[in-house]
């Protein structure tokens, strides 16, 4: 079996991934599951990224250690790649001991070598980002990736020598067209970054400690960067000072390198002059996939426009997530999501034409034959172009995959399902069923139906394994390998089918977004709907937490600038609230008790650090206490006396 390495970028352990972070493991484990369908030995590595200011400084702010900290979204990263059904062979993490040794090794070598040099390091620097910036790259005098406010920063630091690589790299770029994918982003590359000249790159840093230690030089941590970076063969047990381990060995080079589009620049430039130093063999192809917008809009937890692949999931099923993501995303250009797109994928491609198709077919089988498959034995109209569409199907998915169109690949399928209903519509089941002398051609029919259904579950294993895995159970398939796709004929006469049932159940547009919407507005607002409330005996059950626990709430005080109600909503009133010297807006579910002038000038205290969310269309971004008794009253907290806004609360 050939060996295939297929990586996807490490998640930075700031925050829970969203389903545009998630979409990269989705999009990774469909590519490894059809390469291991189609005779591939695969490792498949993918992890989380845990070193850099921004996270010494998050976890300064929540009063817990770093490494409590990533720790803490590491697992939640794992959990939800686990749910999102990914099959990973490794989950690295960047804190893992022998990754860390293997990048001070790393670091050390350079030096020795000569690639890595001490220097002081003067420029602009995106803390967000942990990336460095000159005056030319700023776009408005902010970042250019993502549009946050750069400080000056003067520090001693390493480098790597960039531009002695530089010429090397770019040769390598030209006689490769493949290295980088799409087009677009390799032009991208060559003509803003390389053609323009490279300076060299500080790969260190003194003005925060939360990294792996330069053990030569005990003020300066390994930069992010050269740290996340190497992951991609201390996974694989690469050792710069000894012999590599039997995975480098096996899989080395990495086949692809699956990231984002916003992180092109350190894989296909950064990255491959490391390796270049090292004398290690480059990557064959880096592709960097376009974003998952909401809307128009990236994601972004500033806009309250942020989708959580927890919440898809238990709204729509994985399955369903896995196919909306996979499927709606361009080769080259940006996809989007919404809930509203979502739910109408649903409705037309899964539980119309997929679903609609294995049911009533199972269930013709069983109503016609009382469950038993008949042999083919009379042919006749349409057969044949069904027939030559399905057997003709893989080998057009196969190529797709090996250009990494997975959501044309997709297409491919949806074709064969297309074409199998319309096979129904032509030769009329339901009508032959009623002359005898037409029960051979029914069989016919009813089996030609079913080794469709067969070819289009073996090709979607990839895709939506869990789904792939109920339709050939229901039509009880015995032939499943990729190979059994050579020829019409996998589905064996005599056996009984399985059970009809149900694969994706038609949604309610209407009714669901509301559901999703009042979820929404009860998270922010810290209520839950009477049906979701436990019995008050249990209710009183509450798990103590730790001094810790009540210090992760940041509460402020924050005076009431103006107040008015949210469109279409009688419960919801929207407030600008002065805290120190920001002003945040927040949505609260308070019309039944206050009316809008009630609430100007009042001193309330405010959750800060609340996920924001939208409501009714309205942003939000924290929470007013409130107290609330059994009769259904309800004051907003509020401070008297001297105390100003901005004050800390606890």
């Amino acid at each position: 079996m050939k060996p295939y390495y297929i990586t996807t970028a490490i998640a930075y352990t700031s925050r829970t991934p969203h389903i545009g972070n998630t979409y990269e493991a989705v999009l990774a484990d469909s590519i490894a599951r059809f390469k291991r369908q189609t005779g591939y030995d695969v490792f498949f590595q993918t992890g989380t990224d845990e070193h850099g200011q921004k996270i010494q400084q998050q976890a300064q702010a929540s009063g817990v250690t770093p490494k409590e900290l990533v720790d803490q979204i590491a697992g939640e990263v794992k959990q939800i790649w686990d749910m999102m059904n990914t099959s990973y062979d490794k989950f690295i993490r960047t804190t893992d001991g022998e990754h860390e040794r293997a990048v001070q090794k790393i670091f050390r070598k350079l030096y020795d070598q000569g690639d890595i040099y001490k220097g002081t390091y003067e420029g602009l620097y995106c803390t967000p980002c942990e990336s460095f910036f000159t005056e030319s790259q700023l776009v408005e005098g902010k970042c250019p990736d993502c549009g946050r406010e750069v400080e000056k920063t003067s520090e001693e630091a390493y480098f790597l020598r960039l531009s002695k690589y530089q010429d090397r790299l770019m040769k390598h770029i030209e006689e490769n067209p493949e290295f980088i994918q799409p087009e677009s982003r390799r032009n991208e590359m060559v003509n803003n970054f390389l053609k323009p000249g490279l300076q060299d790159l500080c790969v260190s840093r003194t003005s925060f400690s939360w990294g792996i230690p330069v053990d030569f030089d005990d003020k300066h941590v390994v930069y992010v960067w050269v740290d996340a970076l190497s992951n991609y063969i201390t996974g694989l047990g690469y050792d710069p000072d000894g012999e590599p381990g039997e995975l480098f060995k096996k899989y080395w080079p990495a086949d692809v390198h699956l990231i984002g589009k916003d992180i092109l620049r350190f894989h296909t430039i950064y990255w491959p002059i490391m390796l270049m130093a090292l004398g290690v063999e480059l990557p064959k192809k880096v592709f960097g996939h376009p974003w998952l917008m909401t809307g128009m809009d990236k994601m972004s937890k500033s806009r309250g426009n942020v989708i959580y692949a927890k919440q898809l999931v238990r709204h729509f099923g994985v399955d369903a997530v896995r196919y909306y993501v996979l499927h709606e995303m361009p080769f080259a250009q940006d996809g989007t999501m919404t809930y509203s797109l979502l739910v109408n994928r649903i409705n037309s491609d899964l539980a119309n034409i997929l679903g609609n198709l294995v049911n009533r077919t199972v269930a013709m089988v069983d109503k016609y034959f009382g469950g038993v498959v008949q042999a083919p034995s009379a042919p006749g109209e349409f057969d044949q172009e069904l027939v030559d569409l399905a057997l003709s199907t893989p080998k057009k998915v196969e190529r797709k995959m090996d250009d990494l169109r997975v959501a044309d690949a997709m297409d491919e399928i949806w074709t064969l399902l297309r074409r199998s209903n319309k096979y129904i519509d032509e030769t009329t089941p339901w009508i032959l069923a009623k002359d005898e002398a037409q029960r051979e051609r029914l069989g016919t029919v009813l089996y030609n139906l079913l080794e469709s259904i067969r070819f289009s579950a073996v090709l979607l294993k990839s895709f939506m394994p869990e789904t792939a895995e109920k339709i050939l159970r229901q039509i009880n398939a015995k032939k499943e390998a990729w190979e059994s796709l050579a020829s019409f004929d996998g589905t064996l006469p005599g056996e009984p089918v399985g059970k009809a049932e149900v694969l994706f159940a038609r949604i309610d547009e209407a009714v669901k977004l509301e559901e999703i919407e009042k979820e929404m507005e009860q998270e922010a607002t810290g209520t839950e709907s009477a049906e979701a409330t436990e019995p008050e005996e249990e209710a009183a059950a509450v798990e103590p937490i730790t001094i810790d626990d009540f210090f992760k709430v940041q509460m402020k005080i924050g005076e009431v600038l103006s107040c008015e109600p949210v469109k279409k909503s009688d419960k919801l009133l929207v407030s600008q609230i002065k805290v120190g010297k920001e002003t945040c807006q927040i949505v609260s579910g308070i019309a039944n008790w206050y009316k809008p002038e009630e609430m100007v000038g009042k001193k309330v205290v405010v959750v800060m650090n609340l996920k924001p969310v939208k409501l009714r269309g309205v942003l939000s971004e924290g929470m007013i206490l409130a107290a609330s008794d059994e009769e259904g009253n309800l004051n907003v907290l509020t401070v008297d006396g001297g105390i100003g806004n901005g004050a800390d609360v606890g």
